[in-house]
């Protein structure tokens, strides 16, 4: 998976800044991701692009449990978010939406604005094209790409009723 990095440095960002709560009233990804990020970046949304990767500090994705930021997120045609450290119920919500939370200790250091990242997830390892540095990243549980992969808690679920109906 490749993609260029577009990188927040701030500690602590929260789910209203990821997806401003005035914007909650839809579930639509498309109109979510119109607003993605506006109140600390309002020039996010022209300049992301399908399969680009947002880099973080510390405790992403903090606040309120909406899982709004994730569609919101996914919706812009982020791929992965890959930061510091996760706030707990922002990286589970990713995992039920079937959505990339990477924790990668020091990311927000080692990349800049545009780096074009590959990630290969099986290996744990994060190469940084632009800079010919790799950094190693915290495995992703054997459970959570099962349900990433299946895109999301409730398909693996479904996937999972079909093998054990019969």
């Amino acid at each position: 998976m490749r993609g260029f990095a577009h990188v927040y440095r701030r500690t602590h960002i929260n789910t209203d800044e990821i997806i401003p709560a005035r914007y909650l009233n839809t579930d639509d990804e498309v109109q979510l991701a119109r607003h993605v990020m506006e109140d600390i970046d309002p020039d996010f949304v022209k300049r992301v692009k399908p399969g680009n990767f947002i880099v973080a500090a510390d405790d992403f994705g903090c606040g309120s449990s909406r899982e709004h930021a994730i569609w919101a997120l996914r919706g812009a045609g982020i791929k992965a978010v890959i930061a510091n450290s996760f706030a707990r119920i922002f990286f589970r919500n990713a995992i039920n939406n079937g959505f990339l939370a990477i924790e990668c200790r020091g990311i927000a250091d080692k990349v800049s604005d545009g780096d074009e990242l590959e990630i290969a997830l099986r290996d744990g390892i994060i190469n940084n094209l632009s800079r010919n540095e790799h950094y190693r990243f915290t495995p992703i549980p054997d459970f959570a790409l099962k349900i990433m992969e299946a895109g999301g808690l409730l398909n693996h679920i479904k996937e999972g009723s079909k093998f054990s109906s019969g």
